[in-house]
């Protein structure tokens, strides 16, 4: 009985009594806690200012609540309570401010934060996903869903010959059109059922690997519920009946006669509507095939891209800051000891991963500008990160009243209009009470402080160095220089878990789920050509026995293999060219919808187009060749003997 106990944590200078024990939360909430602990315990909980927003609000609201008028009233509420606190810290009124910036408070319901939410990672309370993604995938899905549905009905019309002779013969003995429709409507039904079931079982043995590939956490049980299942009956019987239909209505509509001699024609209308079945599979194929190929250039580019500074090779240790700032500096200099640490910087700004985000107003000529981010740095931020300073001078800690000059980047030197040398000219930050007026002492070259998603923004260095450590090591074995920084922080720091993080892993954490998307797609893609393949091989088999004299024919008069693969493929390549000419189009639309997220993106050129039609091409011309070549292989003996 854990109630009335009591419990240390750090940070919180009393200790706390355990009032309640709650169930433990389900898996699929964003609401992921260990502990509550008291509101008061967080000084910053007291705080007036409307201008914070560091902590999750959330209303319950009384039943019959009109939702939308009571957002219609957060703005009034906004202008009451944070007019006075703008016009105090930064000197101009609220609808000024308002004109470039975007301040304001905005209600969600509860249901959309894991999927619809767009703020930055580090403000959510847990890992959030994004409804795009889910979008994108359910559409393929369909979309390969269809493709075998198409393959079902095509085969199934390509080859009623094979059971003309059996619905001839039903026919002959009493059976009606639309009996023959049920039995084939049923063996419909029963074919998906079979697949279905086979389909749960395949999920249920795959889940872990799809949940460790895309980051999820999904559970085969939870979805075993009443509406789940009424809803999955509901799509076999949907699919049943769209697979099924035309098939049933195609072979029962077969004359007596005719079906027991087998001697019937296809008519132009069938084979117009197998075209069009063949020209959208392979719409789908090779529009995945180039939205994968794009998704891999732009991983790639990203991979690549000059970041203006150096990720590699560098260790955050961002809960230094625990210990205090005395034993922080004198853990600082132990680590410097050991040979294979080139540099430390103390700061809680690093440009990927978990960081610190300080963005304040500034002043130019006593007039508000713009907002900047400011990252507070100590003399080793520049070059234990690598940043190229191209003007003026670095901090130093051994020179006085560094705490009012400034390092910016080149944009911020741009839209401050402090021209070619900003050195000496000074600005002032608009969140000081006093509106400290900084010097500027150098200029570093633009770097990416933050995703690629976004273009770069003003940046200010101003030395204050508190926060964590940032450590930069030699080409020497990282998990030495781990041992030695948890030995040593063992010594300043024992009750303190010892934790880090690299650099570059944060930096490729950022994309996680653009490379999971990559990933994904590429696996739906391979599997949609796969389904596109087998019904493009059922479809050439067709065409193979039913110009299956013709081959023989030609054969006689001296045509050799490559002329009668050559024939039997035309029509298919032809309509692969005209399923590019519907892909290519719609593809580039959609990845340059997809690259609109990126502020720093590859452009699409005609080669991804093409390399896009040169695997579609090869994939579909090795399926037809396989067995064409077979065909034209026969002895044309076989296809010349009378019937």
């Amino acid at each position: 009985n854990p109630i009335g106990k009591r419990i240390k944590f750090q940070d919180i200078e009393q200790d706390l009594e355990v009032t309640a024990v709650l169930t433990n939360t389900p898996h699929n909430t964003h609401l992921q806690f260990d502990v509550f602990i008291p509101m008061q315990n967080k000084k910053s909980s007291t705080s007036n200012s409307w201008v914070n927003s560091g902590f999750a609000t959330y209303l319950a609201l009384k039943p019959g609540t009109d939702l939308a008028q009571l957002e219609a009233q957060v703005p009034s509420w906004m202008k009451k309570y944070i007019s006075d606190q703008v016009q105090q810290a930064i000197g101009i009124s609220y609808e000024e401010f308002q004109k470039n910036n975007k301040l304001g408070l905005f209600l969600q319901p509860l249901t959309d934060i894991h999927l619809y939410s767009d703020f930055a990672p580090n403000t959510e309370l847990s890992p959030s996903g994004d409804i795009k993604y889910v979008y994108i995938f359910s559409a393929i899905a369909l979309f390969m869903l269809l493709i075998a549905c198409i393959n079902f009905m095509n085969l199934a019309t390509a080859t009623a010959t094979k059971r003309s002779r059996e619905v001839g013969i039903r026919k002959v003995l009493g059976s009606d059109k639309k009996q023959l429709v049920t039995q084939f409507l049923t063996e419909s039904l029963l074919t998906t059922s079979f697949a279905t079931f086979l389909a749960a079982g395949i999920i249920a043995l795959l889940l872990p690997t799809f949940n460790d590939l895309a980051g999820k956490e999904l559970q085969f049980f939870s979805f075993l519920n009443v509406p789940t299942v009424l809803l999955l009956l509901a799509f076999v019987i949907a699919i049943s009946l769209l697979a099924g239909a035309y098939p049933a209505f195609v072979l029962s509509s077969f004359k007596p006669l005719m079906a027991l001699k087998s001697k019937f024609a296809s008519s132009g209308r069938k084979n117009s509507l197998r075209s069009g079945m063949v020209v959208f599979q392979f719409v789908i194929s090779a529009g995945l095939i180039l939205a994968t190929l794009v998704v891999y250039k732009q991983m790639q580019f990203i991979q690549h891209k000059k970041l203006g500074y150096n990720k590699d090779q560098v260790i955050v240790l961002r809960d230094a800051y625990k210990m205090g700032s005395e034993k922080v500096n004198s853990y600082k200099d132990e680590l410097l000891r050991n040979p294979g640490i080139a540099s430390v910087s103390r700061s809680a700004f690093v440009p990927a991963g978990e960081t610190d985000n300080h963005v304040q107003g500034i002043f130019k000529n006593n007039e508000y500008l713009r907002k900047f981010f400011f990252y507070d740095v100590d003399e080793q931020y520049l070059p234990t990160l690598g940043l190229e300073l191209i003007k003026g001078r670095n901090f130093s800690a051994e020179l006085k009243n560094e705490s009012n000059k400034a390092i910016i980047n080149e944009e911020a030197a741009k839209i401050l209009g402090l021209g070619d040398n900003p050195v000496g000219k000074t600005f002032k930050r608009a969140a000081d009470p006093e509106n400290e007026e900084f010097t500027v002492i150098g200029v570093i070259k633009n770097f990416h402080f933050k995703s690629l998603h976004n273009e770069i923004d003003p940046l200010v260095l101003a030395y204050n160095p508190y926060g964590g450590l940032i450590i930069k090591t030699k080409n020497a074995e990282v998990s030495k220089i781990l041992d030695f920084a948890e030995k040593k922080w063992s010594k300043f720091n024992s009750q303190q878990a010892f934790t880090y993080s690299f650099l570059d892993e944060s930096f490729e954490e950022t994309y996680r789920n653009e490379k999971r998307m990559g990933i994904i797609l590429s696996a739906f893609t391979m599997l949609t050509i796969f389904v596109a393949c087998l019904g493009l091989f059922g479809l050439i088999t067709f065409a193979t026995e039913q110009r299956f004299k013709e081959i023989g024919i030609r054969k006689v008069l001296g045509a050799n293999i490559g002329e009668i693969v050559g024939m039997l493929a035309a029509d298919f390549i032809k309509l692969i060219f005209v399923a590019f000419l519907i892909a290519f189009p719609l593809g580039y639309y959609a990845m340059q919808k997809w690259l609109q997220d990126f502020a720093y993106r590859i452009d699409l050129n005609i080669w991804q187009f093409i390399l896009a039609a040169i695997i579609t091409l090869a994939i579909a011309l090795i399926t037809i060749s396989f067995k064409s070549i077979k065909a034209a292989l026969q002895n044309p003996v076989k296809s010349l003997r009378t019937e």
